[in-house]
C-alpha cells in the first residue's frame, strides 16, 4: 500500500505543477492581454485624434477651394471687362483716327477780315 500512496503521491505532485504551470501560463497571458488592451486604447485615441485632425484639414481645405473658385470667378469677369475696355479703347483709337484723317483733308475754314 506505501508503494501505491508513494505512486499516488507521485501523481499528485505532478498534477498541482501542471496546476501551477497552467496559471503561470494563465497569468502571462493576462499581462499580454492587458498589454493589448492598453496598446489597443492608445491606438483608438490616436485614430480619434487624427480623425480630429483630418476634419479641420478637410474643413480648411473646402474653404480655400471655395475662395479660389470665388477668385477664379472673380478673375474671369475681370478679364471678360478688360477685354470689353480694350475692344471699345480700339473701337475709340480707330474712330478718332478717321476723323483726324477726314479733318486733314477738308479745307480749312477762312476768317474773312472786313
Amino acid at each position: 500500500m506505501t508503494q501505491q500512496g508513494a505512486v499516488l503521491q507521485g501523481y499528485n505532485n505532478e498534477l498541482v505543477k501542471c496546476i501551477e504551470d497552467l496559471c503561470m501560463q494563465k497569468e502571462e497571458l493576462n499581462k499580454q492581454i492587458q498589454q493589448a488592451e492598453e496598446e489597443k486604447n492608445k491606438l483608438q485615441h490616436e485614430i480619434q485624434v487624427l480623425n480630429e485632425q483630418l476634419e479641420c484639414v478637410c474643413e480648411n481645405l473646402a474653404q480655400k477651394v471655395a475662395s479660389r473658385n470665388e477668385l477664379d470667378k472673380i478673375l474671369a469677369e475681370t478679364e471678360a471687362a478688360y477685354m470689353k475696355i480694350l475692344d471699345s479703347s480700339r473701337t475709340l483709337l480707330n474712330v478718332l483716327k478717321k476723323e483726324v484723317g477726314s479733318l486733314k483733308h477738308t479745307p480749312e475754314l477762312k476768317t474773312s477780315v472786313t
